[in-house]
């Protein structure tokens, strides 16, 4: 897997994982329960991975989308 996204904003993980579900693209979503150690006041970011062979369409779908790519790929 490659780490495709890393951000603080929980809607850009919202919308980014739908834009991946609405193209067939298999995602994980990591350090989710991270919030519960940090007291849910966002200094912790959550990361968003894909298959590594789905890393290229992946980027693709979210640039076309406005969404930057973070991810160390």
């Amino acid at each position: 897997m490659k780490e495709l996204l890393r951000t603080n904003d929980p809607t850009v993980i919202a919308f980014a994982k739908s834009l991946l579900t609405g193209e067939g693209i298999d995602w994980f979503e990591m350090d989710v329960h991270m919030s519960v150690l940090e007291g849910s006041i966002g200094i912790l970011p959550r990361r968003l991975a894909v298959r590594d062979e789905a890393f290229l369409p992946a980027c693709k779908a979210l640039r076309d989308n406005g969404i930057e790519i973070t991810g160390a790929g």
